[in-house]
């Protein structure tokens, strides 16, 4: 008989840069199997107030919001204590905060580089180093770094984003060594492209731009790089995410799973 439980009634997790997008739908996933969750990231604090109640009405958890600023490790750090204030413990620390930019290197603005690489690779750092105390004293925890494709592969003009995502990837390998004989785990997830509300804002835009069709623009502009031509769903990102934080991934560690429709296969 299997012993493999995918219930996560009890557990606590932040899901950083979670009110809207892939943050948003992986905060919703964890609840949907009772993990109680604090979400993060900023927006309109109704719109917030919404996504906050609807979750918890939807599965029947505890759902807290922190406004912590990913550019700001003291804000980073009062989150982490947040949640165990609230909940007595943390079992799982999604980070998923990310912004993106793009121009050539040599017009590449300094103030884009340093947020990118502060808010997607240096947030990911204060806030494990935060969480690892918590997960220690519990002989148990579970890192999940949100990653890309662009953490195994590079395209031209995102330096900042791939550099970032390339960081991501090695803090990942490090910390994982460093706990392994603890209980903690940490992995990534390295999603192709994603049809996020931000995404779907671009799909007209660049069509008119192009003078081509919105389906052209998916196909051969967007989906390039992925030989399945499809988006990478939320509902896969979670299936990802939910096998690493249950007890059937808790030998996979220091390692990555890429959701990318067969982009870094190439």
């Amino acid at each position: 008989m299997s012993s493999i439980r995918t219930d996560l009634t009890g557990q606590v997790a932040i899901v950083t840069g979670s009110t809207s997008g892939i943050g948003a739908a992986m905060a919703d996933a964890l609840a949907s199997n009772g993990a109680n969750v604090i979400i993060n990231g900023l927006g309109d604090a109704d719109a917030i107030e919404k996504e906050r109640a609807g979750i918890a009405e939807r599965h029947g958890v505890e759902v807290r919001y922190h406004p912590a600023n990913m550019l700001k490790s003291a804000e980073i750090a009062d989150m982490v204590a947040f949640a165990e204030r609230e909940f007595g413990r943390l079992d799982i620390l999604m980070n998923n905060a990310g912004i993106q930019h793009v121009a050539p290197v040599d017009e590449f603005p300094e103030d884009k580089w340093d947020a990118i690489i502060a808010i997607n690779l240096t947030s990911v750092f204060h806030a494990a180093k935060a969480a690892l105390p918590i997960m220690k004293r519990q002989g148990r925890g579970r890192i999940v770094n949100l990653a890309s494709a662009h953490g195994l592969v590079a395209s031209p003009f995102k330096s900042a984003y791939v550099a970032a995502k390339h960081g991501v990837m090695g803090f990942t390998k490090t910390l994982a060594l460093e706990v392994a004989e603890q209980g903690i785990t940490c992995n990534a997830i390295c999603p192709g492209y994603v049809k996020t509300p931000l995404v779907e804002n671009q799909i007209g835009d660049t069509a008119k731009a192009r003078g081509i069709t919105e389906e052209e623009v998916v196909r051969d502009v967007l989906l390039a790089a992925q030989p399945t031509k499809q988006f990478v769903t939320y509902d896969q990102l979670a299936g990802a995410l939910l096998y690493l934080v249950s007890d059937a991934g808790a030998n996979m560690n220091g390692s990555w799973i890429s959701v990318d429709g067969g982009w870094t296969a190439k």
